[in-house]
């Protein structure tokens, strides 16, 4: 019994030896290039990354870039490339739910993705709608249409500059773009009168830009900012309750007012508010309860606050086309010397803060376009200018402790002091969509 259990040992590792040298033999066989080979193809680290551009791998086609010229339309286009004029009509009648053909506008980007070889078969249009938004024309077979999205990319960023001349070219010293003037308009349209800034304020603002292809789209969202005005700091920080976005100062209360400061986005005073002026058309003194804002002939009028149309018509000793509103039962807002009416403006109808109600003019007694505005508190005339709007509701109590936390946070941010990582992200409002991402730049002066 001994010996049969040592001999059958001995068959098995005869066998096992046998094995590994007929393994070293075959292994030694194989030429070093293959097996270098073998080793990169399961080597998933060595892959090359695919070049996506429109959702297709884009290295795989020829692709040529063009703008729509004027007066091109989806078929002058498309014929450029040999594409049959039934095929063109199938599929304009394919993308009907999809895209109106017709809106096909000039300047617009498009590209065609042909087939690399010989024949040079156009596969693909693609229009770009928006800078965002593309539509897919798939020129095979198939003929089909949709739509797709690029990513964009925000990028976070902080600039801080003085006003030498104007807040715009403030803006564009600070190499921003100038948009942002706008957006801090609104945002300080209850506390700050944009038109009475100048020489010596100050802004630091944090914002996002967003970015497609790497090109700006002028898109900014504002997400902290300090504007310096006569010295005192005014702050502004977003805030979201529940699904409403807004801007609350350091203490937690709304920098929304019941009114706007002024009902023109840009312009410049020509007349203040005055008990005697002298009337440049009249050639005598006589008093002028409004401000006067020069501006273009055709620059939108803004309401400074929900209320109702109760007038509506044309003064014929002076004030030309005009509007009145009723906010409550203490103010009433008067818009003179009008171009037009915006549509669906007439006595009863409901209007809301910051809607266009009508366009600037010279109607009346008018040396030129601008807006005469008029402002009155229970029945008599006050300075528009002077006129004190009392605040919306504050951050919430219930709110409050997440409030001063991202307060905090976007506090020591402004000021340099602390990593820009935003931990409260849900109180941030969502500038963001599922095709983004966001990134985060310095942008100093």
């Amino acid at each position: 019994m001994k010996k049969f259990f040592n001999y059958k040992t001995l068959i098995i590792l005869a066998v096992a030896l046998i094995g590994l040298l007929l393994f070293k033999k075959f292994k030694s066989g194989v030429p070093e290039e293959v097996k270098t080979e073998s080793h990169q193809m399961i080597d998933s680290t060595e892959l090359e990354p695919v070049n996506l551009r429109y959702g297709f791998p884009i290295d795989e086609f020829e692709v040529e870039e063009k703008k729509v010229k004027r007066n091109q339309s989806l078929s002058t286009i498309l014929r450029q490339y040999d594409v049959s004029f039934a095929a063109i009509d199938k599929i304009a009648k394919k993308s009907k739910k999809v895209f109106n053909v017709r809106r096909i506008k000039s300047g617009r980007e498009y590209s065609v993705l042909f087939t690399k070889d010989s024949l040079r078969t156009p596969e693909y249009f693609i229009y770009e709608n928006s800078p965002v938004e593309y539509i897919v024309f798939d020129l095979r077979d198939t003929l089909n249409v949709y739509k797709g999205e690029k990513e964009i990319v925000y990028k976070r960023k902080q600039i801080k500059g003085t006003i030498e001349s104007s807040l715009w070219n403030a803006m564009v010293e600070a190499k921003a773009d100038p948009i942002l003037s706008i957006e801090l308009s609104e945002i300080y349209a209850w506390t700050i009168d944009f038109f009475g800034i100048g020489k010596g304020d100050q802004f630091n603002i944090i914002y996002k830009e967003a970015f497609v292809d790497n090109k700006p789209i002028h898109d900014v969202k504002v997400i902290a900012a300090n504007f310096t005005h006569h010295k005192s700091d005014n702050y502004a920080f977003a805030f979201k309750e529940g699904e409403k976005d807004g801007f609350f100062d350091e203490e937690g209360k709304s920098l929304q007012k019941a009114f706007l400061k002024a009902p023109l986005r840009y312009s410049r005073i020509s007349s203040r508010f005055s008990n005697r002026r002298y009337h440049p058309v009249l050639k005598r003194y006589r008093a002028h309860h409004g401000i006067d804002y020069a501006a273009p002939t055709g620059t939108p009028v803004h309401t400074i606050g929900d209320g109702v149309i109760i007038k509506k018509g044309y003064q014929k000793n002076g004030g030309g086309r005009y509007l009145k509103v009723k906010h409550n039962s203490v103010y009433t807002t008067t818009y003179m010397h009008l171009s037009r009416f915006a549509k669906g403006i007439n006595s009863g109808v409901r209007v809301k803060q910051g809607q266009t109600i009508a366009y600037v003019g010279s109607t009346g007694l008018s040396t030129g376009p601008h807006l005469d505005f008029r402002v009155h508190k229970n029945g008599s005339p006050i300075n528009p200018l002077k006129m004190k709007s009392p605040p919306v509701a504050p951050v919430k109590k219930e709110n409050r402790e997440e409030f001063e936390i991202l307060k905090t946070k976007l506090l020591l941010e402004l000021n340099g002091m602390e990593s820009p990582a935003i931990t409260v992200k849900d109180s941030l409002p969502s500038f963001t969509n599922s095709n983004s991402k966001e990134i985060w730049i310095e942008q100093l002066p």
